[in-house]
């Protein structure tokens, strides 16, 4: 049984979201994109909470295990292939001013002063211009950057894209598997050559790929080569878990939300889904919450696919965590 309740974006909806699930007497809690959850309120419940993805600061240590690392490991690992694939000394970044992407920007800048990358920030407004991308891009390469980085999203991502191809940079690009989603592909096309995606990596002939696949093709169709964005991320979680249940049930267990979160927590053989990384939970001293590290970073070619950078198809990202 599967209860369901929508938070609107502010603490209040989040907590009323908790209580009307603890009420509900759920045997555990599922965090989507929610950014104030009621931790207190399932702790004091008995309730084990686990996540897609920690947003904000406070989800680094709170009580719950996330399937993913969110800004903290993402922009780590984007400084990860500035060091390992450019040998970058400088970095060029393009954001909006607003929450989310100061938080992001704030992540990966604690991880660049940490590799000792110097770097240039310029920040446009949630919605740009043609006109204006070309600036923002004009502006963060100007000191010609080894690498630059776009923390935009959806439409933000087809503006960067076209913005570098119209002012003929050819400085490489990374950004976050958003911009590796479909929906901005299918837009820009060839436009995308020279740009990275943290996340993002070619199917492999794994047994994970081909129950991935099977999930996706009804939306998307077979031999899909675009990320899913964050439209991936319920999937990864929930069929993480369905193989922690899974492990619990082959060992004669008796398969609960306690023991789903108690095995998750301390397992060092169960694989993610789909990229079959080990689960590391507690890992981090620092990000205790976090249980995944390793991430495939691709690259667009011209054509319309996306490929796994040869060394990347799995990268730590440990070292590199501010």
């Amino acid at each position: 049984v599967i209860e369901h309740c929508t938070a609107a974006g502010s603490p209040e909806t989040s907590q009323a979201c908790a209580q009307e699930l603890s009420g509900k007497g759920v045997e555990m809690a599922l965090l989507g994109l929610d950014l104030f959850p009621g931790y207190d309120t399932f702790a004091a419940s008995d309730i084990p909470v686990v996540g897609a993805l920690p947003i904000l600061p406070p989800d680094y240590t709170a009580d719950a295990l996330f399937v993913t690392g969110g800004n903290a490991t993402t922009m780590a690992a984007m400084v990860a292939l500035a060091v390992e694939e450019f040998d970058a000394q400088s970095v060029g970044i393009v954001s909006a001013d607003n929450a989310g992407a100061n938080g992001s920007e704030a992540s990966l800048i604690g991880a660049l002063e940490k590799a000792g990358i110097t770097y240039k920030s310029v920040k446009g407004g949630d919605n740009e211009t043609d006109a204006g991308f070309q600036g923002l891009i004009r502006e963060a390469n100007s000191e010609n950057p080894d690498l630059m980085v776009s923390l935009y999203a959806d439409a933000g991502c087809i503006g960067a894209m076209r913005g570098r191809v119209s002012l003929g940079i050819t400085t490489p690009m990374v950004s976050t598997a958003i911009c590796g989603s479909a929906e901005v592909i299918d837009v820009v096309g060839d436009d995308a050559v020279g740009w990275y995606f943290v996340g993002v990596g070619a199917p492999g002939d794994t047994t994970s790929q081909a129950e991935f696949d099977e999930l996706i093709e009804p939306t998307y169709g077979s031999g899909a080569t675009a990320s899913l964005g964050v439209g991936a991320l319920g999937i990864s979680q929930l069929m993480t878990l369905a193989r922690v249940a899974n492990a619990i049930a082959a060992d004669g267990g008796e398969v609960s939300g306690a023991a789903i979160y108690e095995r998750m927590a301390t397992s060092t053989d169960i694989l993610t889904f789909p990229n079959d990384s080990a689960l590391a939970c507690g890992t981090s001293d620092t990000y205790p919450s976090i249980c995944n590290f390793e991430f495939p970073i691709g690259t667009y070619v011209e054509g319309g696919e996306i490929e796994t950078v040869p060394g990347f198809e799995s990268v730590s990202v440990v070292d590199y965590l501010p």
